[in-house]
């Protein structure tokens, strides 16, 4: 049994205690028609990207492509850096998002691009970005660029930001998450409460937006979902629940980090969410049904996950960043992990990064 925050999980992860190589399918879910496919097991040693990274984004792009691909905030050289990999541990860089330099046409000039969120949107892809103000949050907007390709040039929609101050009435309208419930879009955003500013809302919003999802749908409402005290939330399905991850505590503060993921659930994609202890998420006093944290050893300050993406044995798998003692916790570095699921709520395999142990798994071709 492994401590999670408030609640306990049963986490039982017979991969991790296998030796990495070939194994067939039939070493881990018995015989049957499936018993001869063969899968390698990659070796999992984080972090997967040892550099400059934070607020990673996966889109699982295999079928166009053969890729996975993974976009983070910029990191002085790049306005959104954009990797690319066949077995989500090793990654190449591929460029910027905005190789030309970015070009919008709103904004502050002294804000930076920050938290990407990657979507394949009517044969597009769609690329979310938030334009952050770092000491200046009331003028942080989000944006929305498009392209042809998953390695970009993306071109930004011109007109006004997606989501600003005015338009949405939403303190730091930042960190955009795009979810397809099969039926309508959505996009939910937001950040900390850092101010008391009577003219704006806090927390994290969701609202509808058009079939292509480059604008607020005409006519919707934006809908609180979760409290003051999160950021960085992203929503997926399962087995008829939706799931909002989210990040809490404190980052960038070195040994003092304590950011960590949180996640509740709903049967509705627009809340209420609640975690399996029954505290609900749009508790503003805190919220703390956490699944993943920094060791207090080599890694701190854990958190901001991207969406979940499946290997071919159909292990989920998410990526996150968090500040690594083996860079002298200088930036935010990559890592990717195992999301196990049980009596319907995730888990991850230790609740901390993992080193050295069993990552996704790819079939052979025989």
């Amino acid at each position: 049994m492994i401590l999670k925050g408030n609640y306990m999980f049963a986490a039982i992860y017979l991969l991790s205690m296998m030796s990495c190589g070939n194994v067939s399918i039939q070493d881990i879910v018995g015989t049957g028609e499936t018993s001869q496919t063969r899968y390698n097991i990659e070796t999992l040693d984080n972090p997967v990207l040892p550099q400059d990274a934070a607020d990673p984004s996966l889109l699982d792009d295999r079928e166009r492509t053969g890729y996975y691909y993974l976009y983070t905030t910029e990191n002085g050289e790049c306005d959104i850096p954009v990797y690319r990999s066949k077995n989500l541990v090793n990654w190449e860089f591929v460029g910027d998002a905005f190789p030309d330099g970015f070009q919008r046409k709103w904004g502050e000039s002294w804000a930076r691009p920050w938290a990407p969120d990657i979507n394949y949107i009517n044969g597009k892809y769609v690329l979310y970005y938030s334009m952050g103000c770092w000491n200046e949050p009331m003028l942080s907007e989000s944006g929305v660029a498009v392209s042809d390709s998953p390695e970009g040039p993306f071109v930004d929609i011109d007109g006004n930001p997606l989501l600003n101050r005015e338009n949405c009435r939403v303190f730091n309208p930042i960190d955009v998450n795009f979810f397809d419930d099969g039926e309508k879009k959505y996009i939910f955003w937001g950040s900390y409460k850092l101010s008391d500013d009577p003219s704006v809302d806090y927390g994290i919003y969701a609202i509808e937006v058009t079939d292509d999802g480059l604008a607020i749908k005409e006519g919707a409402s934006k809908v609180k979902v979760a409290g003051n005290q999160i950021e960085g939330t992203m929503v997926t399905e399962r087995d008829g629940w939706y799931y909002l991850f989210a990040s809490t505590g404190q980052t960038l503060a070195g040994t003092s980090s304590d950011y960590r993921v949180v996640v509740g659930r709903s049967d509705n994609v627009l809340g209420p969410y609640v975690g399996p202890d029954g505290t609900p998420m749009l508790d503003n006093d805190g919220y703390n049904n956490y699944i993943l944290s920094g060791d207090g050893t080599a890694f701190f300050g854990t958190g901001h996950n991207s969406g979940i993406v499946t290997d071919d044995a159909g292990q989920s798998w998410m990526a996150y960043h968090t500040l690594w003692t083996g860079n002298h916790l200088n930036v935010r570095v990559v890592c990717v992990d195992r999301v196990m699921w049980l009596n319907g709520w995730p888990s991850l395999v230790t609740g901390h990064p993992v080193t050295d142990g069993a990552g996704p798994m790819f079939k052979i071709n025989l």
